[in-house]
């Protein structure tokens, strides 16, 4: 009797992510078709459903690909992302004010999507590789840190903040449950708070040697006080706070919402939870919720089933950014932290966004197929000693 040499993916988490697709996709017809209502209604529908398409694709190749076969491509993929966002610096297309993105026509994109997936591949075959010499700082910590600081710096060019925060905790993340030594990590957190304090107080300076208002401090105080500001830099909380509101307990219903109509910008992309609370209602937006926590905690699961220290760190790390952007995103909308212009994962527009999640939940159903197959050997194994 041969043992079995495939594993079956975890149907679970697939089930999971299909239904947040899909699911992202009815929320995206809602909140945009009101805006495109005079051309096409189903214009940002269409164009999020094909870049759907192409992410399942992505995804079942991915999860079809043994993760340990394709180990040695981790760190050739980080240096591509590193050379993106280098170029896009160079010759990438400005929008909402950020250097962001390849105008290549339907197909462009933001390659910081991506930077995301490529340093949580690179610390985790480094850390896999190092071993116990990660706890020492000069050999072990400070070269990853030196090239989480590099991505770091490239994406802040941009300037893109919310994806720096997003890249920065969850390669913390990685670190620390790859053994680093936790005064290390201490200290680090201290520098790093302190070296975030006098960014902005830089900031500020320089707007006010130039004599114009500091970006930075507008997105504090209206975070504080959106009503300081109502028109302008507290506009997106007030009117996502209505939508909320409007939205009560039990919603005004699929299609009612009256946030969408032009009052709320970016309603099918940053702000689309708004959307959700205001059609579905707290109770709607509470299950929408719980099957997020549902498919962090089968994520979990899958990592940490892991036996191989590379594919744990890659799990829990792709696990962690994903929980990382929904916290942000939706701490964001419903006022509790600043808002950074972080898209809510597999639901709000965005293809970049949408496909490079897909291509890491491919590979966190990759590591589960591992998994299961490493289950069936010990099962068929213990079946031939019996």
């Amino acid at each position: 009797m041969n043992p079995p040499q495939r594993g079956t993916p975890d149907f679970f988490l697939l089930s999971l992510t299909i239904a947040l697709i899909g699911f992202g996709l009815v929320m995206v017809f809602s909140a945009s078709y009101s805006i495109t209502f005079q051309d096409d209604p189903l214009s940002y529908t269409k164009k999020q459903a094909l870049w759907a398409i192409m992410g399942t694709f992505v995804m079942f190749i991915t999860m079809n690909t043994s993760y340990h076969k394709v180990k040695k491509l981790f760190i050739p993929f980080f240096l591509f992302v590193l050379l993106l966002l280098i170029l896009v610096l160079m010759i990438g297309e400005v929008r909402n004010g950020a250097k962001s993105w390849f105008d290549l026509g339907p197909f462009g994109g933001q390659p910081t999507e991506f930077a995301k997936i490529g340093i949580i591949l690179y610390l985790s075959v480094m850390i896999g590789r190092k071993g116990e010499k990660l706890k020492d700082f000069k050999t072990g910590l400070m070269p990853l840190l030196f090239m989480v600081g590099i991505v770091c710096f490239l994406i802040m060019l941009q300037p893109d903040l919310g994806s720096t925060v997003i890249l920065l905790i969850t390669a913390s993340l990685v670190i620390v449950v790859g053994g680093a030594r936790k005064k290390h990590i201490f200290w680090l957190a201290g520098i790093g708070a302190s070296l975030f304090v006098l960014a902005i107080m830089a900031e500020m300076w320089i707007a006010k040697i130039r004599e114009v208002p500091s970006y930075r401090l507008r997105r504090l105080t209206s975070y504080i006080n959106p009503w300081e500001d109502p028109l302008f830099s507290g506009h997106q909380l007030i009117q996502s706070w209505y939508a909320l509101g409007h939205g009560g307990l039990t919603g005004a219903g699929f299609g009612q919402s009256i946030q969408k109509l032009h009052y709320l910008p970016f309603a099918h992309n940053d702000f689309i939870f708004a959307i959700i609370g205001e059609e579905l209602g707290f109770i709607g937006a509470s299950i929408f919720l719980f099957v997020y926590l549902l498919f962090i905690w089968r994520g979990l699961l899958v990592a940490l089933r892991c036996s191989d220290v590379t594919g744990m760190l890659v799990g829990i790390g792709i696990v962690g950014m994903i929980s990382i952007q929904v916290l942000i995103n939706v701490g964001g909308v419903i006022g509790a932290i600043p808002i950074t212009g972080v898209t809510l994962p597999f639901i709000s527009y965005g293809g970049t966004s949408l496909l490079s999640t897909m291509f890491a939940v491919g590979i966190l159903l990759s590591i589960s197929r591992e998994n299961n197959k490493v289950e069936k050997i010990k099962n068929s194994t213990s079946t031939l000693s019996s």
